[in-house]
């Protein structure tokens, strides 16, 4: 069977045992800030396994594009060195929310693989939960009892807690889980060893295919459990892995999910698949790769510094480095075999095709600058080798390797590689000891406690109100204390709440809540999966009392004309530069709007005022609003109205008409787009491959904008006596300034000549070496730099030290010629470092020359003094 006719079958057939099909959820996760990216096919589920949503469908199955490289599910060091190990990877899942349990998920799970797929069954083996004395559990013999039905004792292997107890994160859902597992091995190494003595043991050959998850208990944040109200079932089965066992192969990587793309990328390095390991793991590598960032772009999130953005730009780097270590690669080359991608996962995921070419654009660009970085890397390495050998040393200190690592891109065993051809080393303990130091800085910035839920009255689901009006009655449903920092919060949950939380690029609302005088600020709100939060930094008196919740009007009413010109914006951007712009991100607040959008060039003044012009006519021609709250997302597309990329959508979804622009968007807007008054444009730029950035300004913002740049406008007029033609004034003011500045220059290098003839004239001898050592008069850094440079072009062995007051701060500097750095060992970055504590400064620079800057003008004499001292 091929990959697609694998993928299909299942979803056939769970539909046969009705079940909802759904589509895949975005790789980056939005509203959840547990997660930064899906890493397992139940995400998207995680409101209804929590009791924050109720389910739509009692039966749901999928295939749910999954990404791991970071966490406790940390696959990417394994990616390319072994078979089954990837970033991005299918989870095929099936789930029930309240209905089906154990017997019927264990039945169908075994329905599938041996009828369906006839799969042999002595080549699977279960596993059940073997229970913890530490939670106080049995061992899940319920679930053993119903695979006696369908297999052999022997067959049914218990499993400790690490692997057959399943835990959504540190509190949660969770419970025992009974997984199946097949032993691909040849029938004599079968026979040598039990397939189930190798089960869980990390064997290549001997592999979990599918994970049944069995859902019956709360985590508490005190580590008990609890049951839960409604069980549920979360089932899991790895794509590839199920690819390589029906196509019989001993590795992912050789089934029809991989080889396409594998082969293209032989074909692009003019490299062999299977003559070398390293070329074989390398190829391998960006295979994978090539999936993860593709479908993590597709899904909104483009390479960049923080984030999730970072991981994918790590990945991107990873698989440049390996074609470029491996396979010879100088130039951009992934960016080519993307097509190959498109012909393997195009039909099951169209997306891939509808955002080829900026994907492409994307990840060229991101070659291009990565290589570039490598070219850096190399060079600052020739350099440290040059270091290591005059010294006479075979190792690298750590810290320099984690800086190369750090700060410029550089990594680790490529560092290795190359310092291996050059018989140097590393000291390894050095680097992961500033690797560790880093992580656990990070990890104690990051650090926040969670306290369990108190309930106050029955969690019933939160209704916002905040499209209709700016206050309400609310009751708080629940409420819990979070630390972060040393700083103690809460966190509220309403029955109903005019307070927007934060989605979708606009910031969360803020206000207070109140009852009988006692009111309680509403610093932030927040949306958890499917919960809105509202953040206050004490706890209400009295929780169980009713509130009346009021929203910060001012902050909502801009926050709202910088949305709604964000759609207008968003439109007018397709109509000046072309319908490929498309929405990459965006942040809405009370002070501003930032646009993030898809552009392969920088917008020029005259594409930017035609977009502020169309924007600012759709605003004189006061559109009203036209939302619909519930429209089913079918008839949303055929309206038009433009959907975001990395967004999940429901069945049902809120499009907003304004003018031209129809859009699928939850956040608040103005009645009418008169009301924003007016748009500006501040700035426009580029922070990616292929996307840029605008930052606006709309309504009493945009006012204030133009107000104060009439104002500066105004004193510049005043300034000039108000000239009838300004603009011909200033340019005047410039080209004289102009005129000035060259004469002065001049004149400055007239006073040079004069102060280099003096300093000549005082060269005085010290064992031997010629000595300039002065405190002069003299206009900046730079002029000592060109007169030792030029004293150093006109001499040899001369020791050159200078001190000077400059702007009212201590200047010194030290030139040495290259004989002397040769014949004396002298190193002018070494002097000056000690000399620099004279003046209460620092500095640095190379053997030849080095400044440094200070505060103690009264130093000079002292510091001159040790930097002769050096000649002793």
């Amino acid at each position: 069977m091929t990959s697609s006719e694998i993928r299909d079958s299942f979803l056939k057939f769970f539909e046969s045992k009705q079940h909802k099909i759904v589509p895949s959820a975005p790789l980056v996760v939005k509203n959840d800030p547990t997660l930064m990216f899906t890493n397992a096919g139940m995400n998207q589920f995680k409101d209804i396994f929590l009791g924050n949503a109720p389910a739509q469908y009692k039966r749901i199955a999928d295939s749910q594009k999954c990404l791991r490289v970071s966490g406790k599910h940390n696959d990417l060091e394994e990616v390319g060195y072994d078979g089954y190990h990837h970033t991005l990877f299918e989870m095929l899942g099936n789930w029930s929310f309240g209905d089906y349990f154990k017997e019927d998920a264990i039945a169908w799970a075994w329905e599938f693989l041996t009828v369906t797929l006839k799969i042999e069954k002595n080549n699977l083996y279960v596993t059940v939960f073997e229970g913890s004395k530490e939670d106080g559990l049995d061992p899940d013999n319920e679930a053993r009892e119903i695979w006696k039905k369908f297999v052999t004792e022997d067959k049914i292997i218990y499993g400790n807690k690490k692997d057959n107890f399943w835990e959504m994160g540190e509190t949660g859902p969770c419970g025992p889980c009974s997984e199946i597992h097949i032993d691909l091995r040849t029938e004599d190494a079968k026979k040598a060893l039990a397939g189930r003595n190798l089960v869980n043991a990390s064997h290549p050959e001997v592999i979990e295919i599918w994970n049944n998850v069995f859902i019956q208990y709360n985590r508490k944040a005190d580590r008990s459990l609890e049951l839960l109200p409604d069980k549920h079932v979360d089932t899991g089965m790895g794509f590839e892995r199920l690819c390589m066992v029906m196509q019989g192969k001993t590795s992912s990587y050789e089934t029809d999910v991989f080889q396409p793309i594998i082969q293209k990328i032989a074909l692009t390095s003019n490299k062999s698949y299977g003559k070398e390991e390293m070329t074989d793991i390398a190829m391998r590598v960006i295979a994978d790769h090539l999936r993860a960032i593709s479908f993590a772009i597709t899904d909104g999130e483009v390479p960049s510094n923080t984030g999730a953005g970072y991981v994918i730009r790590r990945i991107l780097r990873r698989a440049v480095r390996y074609g470029y270590t491996y396979l010879n690669q100088t130039e951009p080359f992934i960016c080519k075999v993307f097509s190959a991608l498109i012909n393997t996962m195009g039909n099951a995921y169209p997306e891939l095709i509808n955002c080829k070419d900026f994907i492409e654009k994307v990840i060229y660009e991101e070659e291009l600058t990565f290589l570039r970085t490598l070219e850096t890397g190399i060079k600052l390495l020739d350099n440290i080798i040059k270091e290591c050998n005059s010294k006479g040393s075979k190792t690298v200190d750590g810290e320099t390797a984690f800086k190369l690592y750090d700060t410029f891109g550089f990594p680790l065993d490529l560092t290795e590689l190359i310092l291996r051809e050059q018989g140097l080393s590393v000291n390894i303990e050095q680097f992961n000891n500033e690797m560790l130091n880093q992580k656990s800085r990070s990890r104690q910035a990051a650090v926040v406690e969670t306290l369990d839920w108190v309930k106050v009255r029955e969690n019933e689901a939160v209704t916002f109100v905040g499209y209709d009006g700016l206050d309400a009655e609310i009751n708080i449903t629940r409420y819990r204390k979070v630390s972060s920092k040393g700083k103690e919060m809460y966190h509220l949950v309403f029955d109903k709440t005019p307070f927007y939380a934060e989605s979708g690029g606009q910031v969360g609302d803020t206000g207070f809540i109140e009852t009988n005088g006692d009111k309680t600020f509403i610093i932030d709100t927040q949306k958890e999966n499917n919960l809105i939060i509202h953040i206050c930094n004490e706890l209400p008196k009295d929780v169980k009392s009713t509130y009346k919740a009021v929203v910060n009007s001012e902050d909502r009413i801009n926050t709202q004309c910088n949305h709604s010109a964000t759609h207008l914006m968003h439109a007018a951007l397709r109509e000046v530069l072309g319908t490929h712009v498309e929405q990459k991100g965006s942040l809405v607040n009370p002070n501003y709007l930032r646009f993030d959008f898809s552009h392969y060039q920088k917008m020029n003044a005259e594409d930017i005022r035609k977009v502020e012009n169309i924007v600012n006519q759709k605003i004189r021609h006061n559109d009203i609003l036209n939302e619909t709250r519930e429209m089913p997302i079918d008839d949303a597309r055929k309206l038009g109205a433009m959907a975001l990329f990395g967004e999940k959508y429901g069945e049902k979804v809120r499009v907003i008409k304004l003018g031209d622009s129809v859009e699928l968007c939850g956040g608040t807007h103005v009645k009418a787009s008169g009301q924003i008054g007016a748009f500006k444009i501040l700035s426009e730029g580029a922070i990616s491959a292929g996307i840029r950035r605008i930052e606006a300004v709309a309504g009493v913002k945009a006012e204030a904008y133009i107000n104060e740049k009439l104002d500066t406008l105004n004193c510049i007029n005043t300034i000039f006596k108000n000239p009838k033609e300004l603009t011909k004034s200033v340019q005047n003011v410039l080209d004289e300034n102009q005129v000035l500045r060259k004469q002065i220059e001049l004149l400055l290098k007239d006073r040079n000549k004069i102060i280099k003839a003096e300093l000549v004239q005082k060269i005085k001898t010290i064992n031997g070496i010629q000595v300039i050592a002065e405190k002069i008069a003299i206009d900046s850094a730079l002029s000592i730099k060109d007169l030792a440079f030029q004293l150093k072009s006109e001499h040899t062995n001369l020791f050159f030290v200078i001190a000077a007051e400059i702007d009212g701060k201590a200047s010194i500097s030290v030139m040495i010629t290259e004989d002397l750095i040769k014949n004396k060992g002298l190193n002018a970055g070494v002097i000056i470092k000690e000399i620099s504590k004279e003046i209460n400064g620092s500095g640095g620079g190379q053997a030849f020359y080095a400044s440094a800057g200070g505060t103690n003008i009264n130093g000079f004499d002292l510091a001159i003094k040790k930097a002769i001292g050096f000649l002793n």
